[in-house]
């Protein structure tokens, strides 16, 4: 990574009307991976799901290190690049994993989990992205949101203009439209960003989206340059707004050596 180098932080909170947390996150070890996911199910099972998908997908990224295409049993994309290959192998294995476990155990039965992974390369992150976790790219002090919702509210929006009004009424805005372990197979978003020095991502599950405004998100990161601070006040104003879901928060940023 010429001149740069990814600095990390995270965190996850039950929020304010919730009993636990059925959101996972992982912050790297080694490799420049970051993943968070939102379990969705009820009981325990939405936990096993988040957690299923996150520890799927770092042990293939763990397993695949140095391989040159190991994306068994699904087929390679030869148009796309070994790492973007192993995205998409990553996030479908974690899939299949969990709707072996709702096979295997009732009380999983229905679970399912969001998820948005990035792998921070020389000089591209490389996105896999399923549900409605967001990443967001904060630069120079301008926030674009770099993932695309599956879900039914953002499927209306494309469909049909609405007006602020309408959308802040739309009476099924947690509905999600994909997920994993909602079916056998998934279709997984793989986005390539090109970074910057100074750019800012916020890795998030809907807890902490659904609280803040995308502008209140940006202002923090411009004005709190401490990530592990950055991320606490984050999770501190989706409660102060309401907290009426799990929150999990991942901030990467890209500076220089």
């Amino acid at each position: 990574m010429d001149g740069k180098r990814v600095r990390f932080s995270g965190d996850t909170n039950v929020g304010m009307k919730r009993d636990h947390n059925e959101d996972s996150f992982y912050l790297p070890v080694n490799e420049r991976l970051a993943i968070v996911a939102d379990g969705m199910g009820g009981h325990a099972s939405g936990e096993v799901a988040s957690r299923l998908a996150v520890d799927s997908i770092v042990g293939y990224f763990h397993e695949t290190e140095g391989e040159q295409q190991l994306t068994w049993p699904f087929k390679v994309d030869r148009g796309h690049g070994q790492n973007m290959n192993r995205m998409t192998t990553a996030v479908k294995l974690a899939n299949q994993r969990i709707s072996e476990e709702a096979e295997r155990k009732p009380e999983c039965r229905g679970m399912g989990t969001t998820v948005v992974s990035t792998l921070f390369l020389d000089d591209v992150v490389i996105v896999g992205h399923v549900g409605d976790s967001r990443l967001y790219r904060v630069r120079e002090g301008a926030i674009d949101q770099i993932t695309e919702d599956h879900s039914l509210l953002n499927d209306y929006i494309r469909m049909k203009r609405m007006s602020e009004a309408e959308i802040a009424a739309f009476p099924h805005k947690n509905v999600i439209v994909r997920a994993l372990g909602m079916k056998p197979s998934i279709e997984v978003d793989i986005i390539v960003d090109h970074h910057r020095l100074g750019d800012l991502y916020v890795l998030c599950s809907d807890g902490l989206s659904g609280m803040i405004a995308d502008s209140e998100i940006a202002g923090l990161a411009v004005e709190e340059g401490d990530l592990d601070k950055l991320c606490d006040r984050l999770i501190a104003t989706a409660n102060e707004n309401g907290g009426i879901d799990n929150i999990t928060v991942v901030c990467a940023r890209l500076e220089p050596l």
